[in-house]
């Protein structure tokens, strides 16, 4: 590899704008999630010719730095948020972990009946009354999710009024009703993003997210939450251990 940790076959122009490209991106420069400049500028900024920069993004992209969209131009890579395997933590762990500044907006939060379907899932009677709590949650000021939580109201009042800006709601549940969280059963599909969460998460409508859902429950295996929530799709990934079984 070159002093550009470019491949030794790239010519010294193309070293030159991946040096360059990477010391913006280390620097922060343009932030995960947000689009680059055009060609043109962006060729003029680091002082080389269009070919040149394409060559040097084609190698960033090839390394997960950098991805391109049809029609829109070259963004930068979000940051990633990886579920361990088989282990239950909040995002803002996950985020904490991997050295990222994890950040909650509050989009609404009400208290409605249950529908039959939540009513089955929390083990309540129908139309018992819950607590829906709806945030978008980022990594270092990049929106990369809409988390939307379903809690059986009774159980823990004072998250009507708790401050939930960049706060875990497993710490703040803990806190405010003394209930921890020990077990998830977890699905995840990828779907293609409405018009409304694809705004809140700077995404065009149609585009690719993970939904994850989840029925967490406490200690006594009891049902706390019902989540939701609606991933980027280049900012999310799920890990798993499998087994096969001994027949």
């Amino acid at each position: 590899m070159t002093e550009y940790d470019t491949p030794p076959a790239a010519g010294p122009a193309v070293q030159l704008a991946h040096h360059e490209l990477v010391q913006l991106l280390d620097r922060r420069v343009f932030v995960p999630g947000s689009r680059l400049p055009g060609e043109r500028a962006l060729a003029a900024r680091v002082g080389v010719s269009r070919n040149s920069l394409r060559q040097a993004l084609a190698t960033l992209e090839s390394e997960g730095r950098v991805h391109s969209s049809a029609q829109r131009g070259w963004f930068v890579s979000t940051d990633v948020v990886s579920e361990p395997p088989s282990l239950l933590k909040s995002f803002t762990d996950i985020a904490r972990e991997r050295g990222l500044r994890p950040t909650a907006r509050l989009l609404h939060r009400r208290v409605r009946p249950a529908t039959y379907d939540e009513s089955a899932r929390l083990r309540v009677a129908p139309a018992s009354e819950v607590l829906e709590i709806s945030r978008v949650r980022g990594l270092d000021e990049v929106p990369v999710c809409v988390d939307t939580t379903v809690l059986i109201r009774s159980r823990a009042p004072g998250l009507e009024s708790a401050d939930l800006t960049d706060r875990s709601l497993f710490a703040v549940l803990e806190e405010v009703a003394g209930i921890r969280v020990m077990r998830s059963a977890y699905t995840a599909q990828a779907v293609a993003a409405d018009p409304a969460v694809a705004e809140l998460l700077r995404l065009p409508a149609g585009a690719p997210v993970l939904v994850g859902e989840e029925v967490t429950c406490d200690p006594q295996d009891v049902p706390v939450l019902l989540g939701r929530a609606v991933y980027r799709g280049d900012a999310y990934r799920f890990e798993a251990t499998l087994h096969r079984t001994a027949d």
